[in-house]
């Protein structure tokens, strides 16, 4: 499916606000793919579809996710803000014929985060937090970071991700403190690299 055609569907099943929040995140994209060496296109074309199971109800994720097979915990299953990124992945390829796996990939965890991220994942899930409708303490700051080290502005986004959740006394999806982990020994190493 073509781009434009992508958007039209998007426009209609969107609220104006997730619509306007879905473009942010693909121009953020862009920008980033284009200054850390990603495929932009591939990026723009994530950000777009990155929300597209959003504001389906629960039932219907969790619907799609059991027609699919999807591979989840109860955890997942019974979570519309985690599992619409999985079931966002699934829409891609069967509603907008998006067969490229970094990019189904990019669009599954760009909530959780994992261990081992690529880079396009990297981009989106910082994308998703940064992009300029976003306004929260600290996003400035972030965005600052995301224009001289993705690795640190993606620690940074998942430190804040992790502490508004700690705040609201809410559950912490595993693969999040996982990704954190990972990425913390990965920069150790750089680090180490250096001296």
């Amino acid at each position: 499916m073509k781009l434009e055609n992508i958007q039209k569907d998007l426009k209609n099943i969107l609220s104006g606000k997730r619509f306007h929040h879905s473009e942010g995140v693909a121009r953020t994209a862009f920008h980033l793919a284009e200054k850390y060496g990603a495929n932009p296109d591939k990026a723009f074309l994530a950000g777009w579809v990155h929300d597209c199971a959003k504001e389906f109800s629960l039932q219907e994720m969790q619907q799609i996710a059991c027609e699919n097979h999807l591979s989840a915990d109860s955890i997942l299953l019974s979570s519309r803000a985690l599992l619409h990124g999985p079931v966002g992945s699934i829409l891609a390829e069967e509603k907008y014929g998006i067969h490229d796996e970094e990019i189904k990939s990019a669009i599954y965890y760009h909530t959780t985060g994992h261990a081992d991220m690529s880079l396009l994942e990297k981009i989106i899930f910082l994308a998703d937090y940064i992009e300029p409708s976003r306004d929260f303490p600290g996003v400035e700051k972030l965005r600052q970071l995301a224009e001289k080290d993705l690795d640190r502005a993606l620690l940074a986004a998942y430190d804040s991700t992790i502490a508004h959740l700690l705040d609201q006394g809410a559950y912490i999806y595993d693969l999040t403190f996982i990704g954190r982990n990972d990425l913390i020994l990965k920069l150790k190493e750089k680090t180490n690299e250096k001296k």
